[in-house]
């Protein structure tokens, strides 16, 4: 295989890399001249990764962007959704160069957690600017807040409802708790429990709960656990009291 094709798929799980292989690999021969990098990222490359649950998420990095080429892909997207491969993110370096400012905390992420298949690692060097994550994640924090109280309000006391909003907005508060720890100045981890562990020691902020509902989602498949009424209020209560407090240090904090 020659250097312009060839894939490093090392250290990724057999199942991934036995998923993501031949889809790389069609992208690749199909427009290898396009192509600047490839990438796997997120939580296929983490703890909370569940063979035949979890989306295995990916980046395409082009030269310059193509219209064909989204048509290309296009076509691959129902063979290899089979496989629980999602719909690619494209970018061109210059579209990442100027969207970093814009987009930090993704960026951020990407940083942290990206494996890096084919070509030049452009995600790995990134440098993101703290003011730029400190005001996104203030804002991400008082759109929670928004939305949790929506939800409560929405779900009109119905367990099903509340059951179903606290374990859909677990798992998005991970990359936002990395954007908070990146913001205080520390190195933010990659597993979910150092997360939780870490933000809590930078901010006195009990994070016990989001640990609690998230392993309890996780663990629980489809058959998600159902917690009582008086569990959901308590899962609330923390939800709510933490985001809370800490878009108070997103705001409260000078850079």
């Amino acid at each position: 295989m020659s250097p312009d094709t060839e894939l490093d798929l090392s250290g990724l799980r057999p199942e991934i890399a036995g998923a993501v292989g031949p889809f790389f690999t069609e992208i690749i021969e199909g427009a290898g001249g396009q192509i600047h990098s490839l990438y796997v990222v997120g939580s296929a490359l983490t703890e909370d990764y569940h063979a035949g649950r979890s989306d295995i998420n990916s980046i395409v990095v082009l030269k310059k962007m193509d219209m064909c080429f989204l048509k290309f892909l296009s076509k691959m997207g129902k063979r290899h959704s089979k496989k629980k491969i999602s719909a690619p993110l494209v970018m061109t370096p210059g579209y990442i160069e100027d969207s970093i400012d814009v987009f930090p905390l993704e960026f951020l992420n990407f940083r942290l957690i990206h494996k890096r298949v084919h070509g030049a690692d452009l995600l790995g060097g990134l440098e993101i600017s703290r003011h730029d994550i400190r005001y996104q994640c203030e804002r991400e924090l008082k759109v929670r807040l928004i939305g949790l109280r929506q939800g409560y309000i929405s779900s009109m006391g119905g367990l099903e409802a509340l059951n179903e909003g606290i374990f859909r907005s677990v798992k998005t508060y991970i990359p936002l708790f990395r954007g908070m720890i990146y913001m205080l100045g520390a190195e933010p981890p990659v597993a979910r429990q150092d997360v939780l562990s870490k933000l809590s020691g930078l901010t006195g902020v009990d994070t016990s709960m989001f640990s609690k509902v998230h392993a309890a989602h996780m663990e629980s498949g489809r058959k998600r656990k159902k917690f009582s009424h008086e569990e959901l209020e308590t899962a609330f209560e923390h939800f709510y009291e933490a985001t809370e407090r800490l878009g108070d240090i997103a705001d409260e904090t000078k850079i």
